[in-house]
């Protein structure tokens, strides 16, 4: 017996434990595992401070409604940090585990006291000369009260006794921030000989020089801690003269958001504990005793600098600029001809940068119109955008200030593109803008001729380097007609659009896939062809579970590839047999949107912007672009074919909720290490 839906916050837990898998996969190069590590802590950090704190928020008030999944807020909070706890404890057994892995691979961290005296004295000469200067020491007293901690930030806890008077008992409190601009890791000299990599933690350094900051005392007792605290933000859009502003403000007030979860070190001394916990309002439920150093994302920085150990890496995988584009240097003459499909990661995002570059350049180019949700800090796009509109060309940003922990990056080149010109807007009130295009208008002999990129991802260079994203090049007349109606719709006061190609969320996304997935039901019905695979991030609208439910008791093969969250059981016979779910955990976050509806033989393939979430269907504008050419539908469907047949890195989610490994049979199939050949391989038969 099954619930029909598992529970959305829990079903993130267990993709974070697919992540942590991965981390204790000895098939896995060692530094690739550490990464892995990192990635844990900070996927945990975001989810506590948004979605555990969303949880918090409702058990407070008083909430006792049950979600569509069966729980209430406070009974599904107690078994998040129940499981979290059971998570993190792993995931620092595997820590410790793959820290004696590198001792044997010559890479050490090492205490203060376990240094040579040189050592000693350079790590002294540093923490005079770098650390100290930044530290400043807050004392807790009646005169002086606790200092705000701010979220995520590790700090010291200090009990201290007076040195002066040996009759005084008093043990006195005070906190102590690490600081957060210096590298944590610390890298060590080696002595004459010692062949292998040492590093010192910032904080172990810290806690040696203490006796320096606080004259006539002495320390007692010293130990970490790191508090999270609600991030979510509360704006008021409609009541908002300036939403920039508005932003900048909210901003400043999460941080005293509510407490929501405090790591301590283990050991950690009981009374300064009962001082934090009774200033912090928190209980014994939010409380996470750490094993190890608190908050591994330092790891990130050492897997990927760590010198001479490529051999404890994956191979490195350099993407190759697409080859259509190398026909010739006019990339509007290669979309004029023909659309262009590019893989991300094993494609190169330059021919993204370029597209925008050669029109911020290119003399006929009258206006340049694009989205940005998340951008990487020194953004190309940003700046050819800039100095498009210094050179006199329309250019319009649809900027979402709301991208959750981008806000400040957003900000700040919201206000860069002003400067330069550029028509900068915030999206429409109550939805994010999460749809990712660009449109470019570009006078051509006598007419006006529109190119179109639209993508699955960011336009941002950083992470198209770790994510898989498909996008799409194009100067189809239908696509361009949509694209121009929808930066229309969002600047302006356009009603809504008779769409001809895209489908736009929040209004025509989800009727559109409702209809499609009636269609392969009419057709599983006929006796004709009917399936669908889904490729995405995260299922979890009711609703479209619901409908997916319904086609698979009409006989329609439903198999979807989600890489994170999912409410849909599948295989419960009665209810969802038709329906397989998969999920792929490997060396590239697994980012794109891509779905198949086989139509009776007549195959359909969209992109899309959009998970089937709540979120993504109803509050944001969206848009799922269909792919004309049939040799790029081809190319996309095998796409999404070869990554169904992973039998190495996925994993089929079970009735019961558990997700198990394929079982490999035959020849192995790793696909995102597959794909680099067979996409560039696919290209050149296309060409041919």
């Amino acid at each position: 017996m099954y619930f029909t839906y598992m529970n959305r916050e829990l079903s993130w837990l267990a993709f974070n434990r697919r992540v942590l898998e991965e981390a204790e996969d000895d098939r896995n190069p060692l530094l690739e595992r550490i990464k892995f590590l990192a990635i844990v802590a900070t996927n945990l950090d975001e989810f506590m401070s948004v979605r555990a704190a969303a949880l918090m928020d409702q058990a407070k008030a008083g909430i006792t409604r049950k979600d569509f999944t069966g729980y209430t807020p406070g009974g599904l909070l107690c078994r998040i940090m129940k499981r979290t706890e059971n998570l993190v404890a792993d995931q620092y057994r595997t820590y410790r585990r793959c820290c004696k892995e590198l001792e044997q691979q010559g890479v050490i961290f090492r205490t203060f006291d376990e240094l040579d005296q040189d050592q000693q004295q350079a790590m002294e000469a540093y923490y005079y000369e770098k650390v100290f200067p930044l530290l400043t020491p807050m004392a807790i007293d009646q005169s002086r009260p606790f200092a705000l901690v701010h979220s995520q930030n590790l700090y010291l806890s200090i009990l201290l006794k007076h040195d002066i008077d040996p009759e005084d008992e008093e043990l006195y409190f005070a906190i102590l921030q690490v600081p957060s601009n210096l590298d944590r890791l610390i890298r060590l000299e080696s002595p004459a000989g010692d062949r292998r990599t040492a590093y010192m933690l910032l904080e172990e350094l810290i806690k040696r020089g203490l006796s320096k900051l606080f004259s006539d005392y002495t320390p007692v007792a010293v130990d970490v801690f790191r508090l999270t605290r609600n991030a979510d933000l509360t704006i008021d859009e409609e009541g908002a003269e300036d939403l920039l502003e508005e932003m900048e403000k909210e901003l400043h007030r999460r941080r005293w958001g509510t407490p929501i979860r405090l790591e301590i070190e283990q050991g950690f001394h009981p009374e300064a504990l009962k001082l934090i916990m009774e200033e912090f309002e928190l209980g014994s439920g939010n409380l996470i005793t750490i094993d190890g150093p608190i908050d591994l994302s330092f790891l990130m920085k050492l897997s990927s600098s760590l010198p001479g150990q490529d051999t404890l890496r994956y191979p490195k995988a350099e993407p190759v600029y697409p080859p259509e584009f190398m026909e010739s240097e006019d990339l509007f003459k290669v979309i004029r001809q023909r659309d262009v499909l590019v893989f991300h990661p094993y494609e190169s995002f330059e021919a993204v940068n370029d597209f925008i570059a050669d029109a911020a350049n290119d003399p006929a180019v009258m206006a340049i119109k694009m989205t940005l949700y998340r951008v990487s800090g020194d953004s190309v796009i940003v700046r050819s955008l800039a100095r498009a509109a210094e050179a006199g060309k329309q250019v319009t940003v649809v900027l979402e200030l709301k991208a959750r922990f981008d806000e400040e990056r957003n900000i700040a080149w919201a206000k860069k593109l002003e400067q330069a010109g550029c028509h900068v807007i915030y999206g429409l009130v109550g939805l994010k803008t999460h749809a990712k295009v660009a449109l470019i208008i570009r006078q051509e002999e006598s007419s006006l001729q529109r190119y179109v990129h639209i993508g699955t991802g960011n336009y941002n260079d950083s992470t198209s380097k770790l994510y898989t994203d498909i996008g799409l090049f194009t100067s189809h007349p239908r696509i361009g007609e949509d694209v121009t109606a929808l930066f229309n719709e969002i600047t302006g006061y356009s009603t809504p659009h008779d769409w001809k190609a895209l489908c736009v969320a929040p209004s025509h996304l989800k009727p559109a896939l409702f209809e499609y997935i009636e269609r392969e039901m009419a057709h599983a019905e006929a006796g004709r062809p009917a399936r669908i695979v889904a490729k995405m991030n995260s299922l979890s609208h009711g609703d479209m579970v619901d409908k997916l439910y319904e086609a698979s008791l009409a006989g329609v093969q439903i198999d979807l590839m989600i890489r994170g969250i999912c409410v849909l059981r599948p295989g419960v016979p009665g209810l969802s047999e038709n329906i397989t779910v998969r999920s792929i955990v490997d060396r590239f976050l697994e980012h794109s949107r891509v779905f198949y509806f086989e139509n009776g033989g007549d195959p359909q393939v969209w992109l899309s912007s959009a998970d089937w979430m709540s979120r993504n269907l109803t509050r944001r504008v969206e848009l799922m672009c269909p792919i004309y050419d049939v040799r790029l539908r081809e190319l996309a469907i095998r796409y999404l074919l070869l990554q169904w047949g992973d039998n190495v890195k996925t994993r089929q989610l079970m009735p019961s909720g558990k997700y198990v490994r394929i079982q490999t049979e035959g020849t192995p199939v790793r696909s995102q290490f597959d794909l680099q050949d067979q996409i560039l391989s696919w290209k050149s038969d296309r060409v041919r």
